[in-house]
């Protein structure tokens, strides 16, 4: 549900990205099925704030709990982090990246009966290329017929196969169809050996590689893919879901070509897919 009154506000799209989506991965994640969830996005033109809100009807967080929520590394019941996974870092990462955008985060919760999360973020208004203005209802007037159209993206290399390791299955999904619809053929895997083995049976143009993987993770995957002949010419572009200092160091010299960081930018990956094969 958004506020029709909010245009385009001026923040850092990749950190307003990574605040929505650890929300909604933890409100999916913490609700039972036959639950529900949802993002609210409203707006204070007196105090020139948005508020973001993730909401769900899942297991919820009791008062004693929530004090500790926002503390890096802390995880507040071991019994959860054996089911569902996770490391900790999420929450206090969304408090960060909040308060860099000189705003901050609240919770309402009760047990059993799920959680309200709000970003809040202040109401910096910003005109997007050729708009120079907004109509009465908040929604921007488009540029004139005369202002030239954006370059269409385009795959020259129709047919040529990647190969996707990625665990997380909606994130797998997402990103096949989206190479499918460019024209590229597509193979799923789900740890770092499959990814090696289907790498030395196919051969594929590029290699998309999840550095967070079981069994073999993919910074692993990819130094023993740069040892092998048969492999050690393929392009690889390295994704992380956390973004900590080093990382995109750390996946070049295990011998990546490029980096990318969860939420992936489509076109920013399909450009950089398009750079490699060109470069190759």
């Amino acid at each position: 549900t958004i506020d029709s009154s909010i245009g385009p506000i001026l923040a850092d799209e990749r950190r307003m990205k990574q605040i929505l989506a650890n929300l909604l991965s933890n409100a999916v994640k913490f609700t039972p099925d036959g639950g529900s969830i949802g993002l609210e996005v409203r707006g204070d033109a007196e105090q020139n704030l948005v508020f973001f809100c993730v909401w769900d009807t899942g297991i919820g967080i009791s008062a004693e709990d929530a004090g500790r929520l926002f503390q890096p590394f802390v995880q507040i019941d071991s019994s959860l982090s054996r089911k569902y996974g996770g490391t900790g870092l999420g929450l206090s990462l969304v408090l960060r990246m909040a308060e860099l955008h000189g705003g901050g985060v609240t919770l309402e919760s009760q047990v059993g009966k799920g959680s309200r999360f709000t970003v809040t973020i202040p109401w910096r208004k910003a005109l997007l290329p050729g708009i120079t203005s907004f109509n009465a209802q908040g929604f921007p007037v488009l540029p004139t017929s005369d202002t030239p159209d954006l370059p269409a993206l385009s795959a020259p290399y129709p047919g040529a196969l990647l190969l996707l390791a990625e665990d997380n299955d909606l994130t797998a999904s997402t990103l096949a169809d989206y190479l499918r619809a460019l024209n590229y053929q597509v193979t799923l895997v789900k740890n770092g050996a499959d990814a090696l083995q289907q790498a030395r049976q196919q051969l594929p143009a590029l290699i998309l590689m999840d550095i967070q993987m079981p069994i073999l993770d993919g910074l692993e995957a990819t130094r023993r893919l740069r040892d092998d002949p048969a492999t050690a010419r393929i392009p690889v572009i390295a994704i992380t879901a956390l973004v900590m200092p080093g990382d995109r160091q750390r996946c070049l010299a295990a011998g990546a070509n490029e980096y990318i960081s969860k939420p992936i930018h489509l076109e920013a990956l399909a450009q950089m897919i398009l750079s490699l094969l060109s470069s190759g």
